[in-house]
């Protein structure tokens, strides 16, 4: 992926396997929301192949991507926030919706099935993320915190196979940080989910992830377990400096 004389990724290569945590760390620069923005087709990356489930991705365009089963949440809180918790969690379900124009302005049956369906699962997921107390609150009346488990429940109410996490944790306190450790291991054994995670908080990716990759300045460094990435000499290198 080139801005301009810029080379953001450079032959980054590396396979996520289903059910599994992978985290994506690396320096501030080096690559890894430029990574997610190609994976969401926000970029349209200048060479090389991505797949999902053996399926090329690079023609698939933006608004199709949640259809094919892939959610993300963002650095940037995006939430409407004049809106309820419930109301921003329903908002990302209608990507699973199949009636039309006509069908929802005559209300026919099958848009009232879709939205009890809808619905259903919204509730769901609101438990889940233990956001029952909050869910007619206006998003804006709501600490950070809670907003971000709001932008979680959104991403996961389109039912999504593979989950991109772009900075979670970025934020939240200490005590915040071990509960989303937390609901990330319940959410991924719940819904049988894969996830790519991208933070910056050291503690949560080692202990969370099942495989760790590592940029820096767009390439992979290292990709393994969380005590090999951890170990990995060119890690140390990238974070801590030459002579550390």
């Amino acid at each position: 992926m080139r801005f301009g004389g810029i080379t953001a990724l450079d032959k980054v290569s590396f396979a996520v396997a289903s059910g599994d945590i992978v985290g994506l760390i690396g320096p501030n620069g080096a690559g890894k929301t430029t990574l997610f923005n190609c994976l969401s087709r926000l970029y349209a990356c200048n060479e090389g192949a991505i797949l999902f489930e053996g399926r090329p991705l690079v023609a698939t365009p933006a608004h199709g991507i949640a259809a094919l089963g892939i959610g993300r949440t963002f650095q940037n809180l995006a939430l409407f926030r004049t809106m309820t918790v419930r109301q921003n969690i329903l908002c990302g379900g209608h990507c699973r919706t199949r009636s039309g124009f006509f069908a929802n302005a005559l209300r026919l049956p099958g848009v009232r099935r879709e939205e009890r369906a809808l619905d259903a699962h919204a509730d769901e997921l609101v438990e889940l993320l233990e956001l029952q107390g909050v869910a007619e609150a206006r998003v804006m009346d709501l600490p950070f915190g809670t907003q971000k488990r709001v932008e979680l429940g959104r991403a996961l109410v389109s039912s999504p196979k593979l989950l991109l996490l772009d900075e979670p944790a970025g934020g939240l306190n200490h005590e915040e940080v071990g509960t989303l450790m937390t609901l990330l291991r319940t959410v991924r054994e719940r819904l049988k989910l894969t996830m790519l995670l991208v933070e910056h908080h050291m503690n949560l990716v080692m202990r969370v992830s099942d495989q760790v990759v590592a940029l820096d300045f767009g390439r992979v460094i290292a990709d393994g377990t969380p005590a090999q990435v951890q170990a990995n000499p060119e890690v140390i290198r990238a974070y801590l400096g030459a002579p550390a």
